[in-house]
């Protein structure tokens, strides 16, 4: 049975897809991956979180409101600022704010730029605004992760150099910069080598799935760029400022760096 050119698949054809797990558990008990547990709660969370999200969102399209579309949007956006601060405890309450706000204001601000002035259609048009807003908060969500780590490594493994400096007279400012400045770096490039591979070493995501929903491969190729120059500024946007808004809370008037709690 096909629709649109893209083959529907029954529950039977859908779940042999599982059988993949038995090899990647065989490859995991060889190698003495002990993670066994979290490959099947991953897999399980994974199905029912998608199941979910598949039922809510045809509701959603069926009945399309800015209601429905702001509550989703909220939602994910609430959910990518939890799970960031979840992943970093040892943030303080001022930076946990610079995370938030940052993760909000610039998904929500490349989001709307992308739908309302390059797509040009209604910003609460569920079709677009929901699956863009998926690519643009996760990815934005993974790279001030990995931002927000790279600092924390860095800055605890030179202490004893952060110490030195402030002893010196050196203002907690330029001391904490660099710091930042490297974490951007880590946080920007698994982007920037997935653009460089991608066309050539594979065919990402949302192209693949517009051509196997019958969208022609050009106008597919074209959603695919701007999209990936959507995340890689996103990605920009939000590990800059969460970055540069946050060790801001880590000194004082009196030039006193508040080191890091170790977790």
């Amino acid at each position: 049975m096909t629709n649109a050119g893209i083959v529907q698949l029954s529950i039977f054809q859908f779940s042999l897809i599982y059988l993949l797990l038995i090899v990647v558990l065989a490859i995991m008990k060889k190698a003495n991956v002990n993670q066994t547990k979290l490959l099947i709660v991953a897999s399980v969370r994974m199905t029912v979180q998608l199941t979910l999200a598949g039922f809510v969102l045809t509701y959603i399209f069926e009945n399309p409101s800015p209601l429905f579309t702001s509550l989703y949007l909220l939602t994910m956006t609430l959910f990518a600022i939890h799970r960031a601060l979840s992943k970093n405890k040892w943030l303080n309450k001022s930076f946990k704010w610079a995370v938030a706000l940052s993760l909000a204001g610039s998904g929500l601000i490349i989001l709307a730029f992308f739908v309302i002035v390059v797509v040009r259609v209604d910003f609460f048009n569920p079709q677009y605004t929901i699956p863009l807003s998926g690519m643009i908060m996760g990815n934005a969500m993974t790279g001030v992760n990995l931002g927000l780590k790279s600092f924390k490594d860095n800055f605890s493994s030179q202490r004893k150099r952060v110490e030195t400096l402030l002893n010196l007279g050196v203002k907690p400012k330029k001391i904490l910069l660099p710091f930042s400045q490297n974490a951007l770096e880590t946080a920007l490039l698994p982007t920037l080598n997935n653009m460089v591979g991608m066309g050539i070493i594979s065919l990402p995501g949302m192209m693949t799935g517009q051509i196997l929903s019958g969208t022609a491969p050009t106008t597919a190729i074209l959603y695919q760029i701007a999209i990936m120059i959507a995340i890689a500024t996103v990605v920009c946007l939000a590990t800059f400022s969460t970055l540069n808004l946050g060790i801001r809370t880590l000194y004082n008037d009196r030039n006193q760096i508040e080191f890091l709690h170790e977790n």
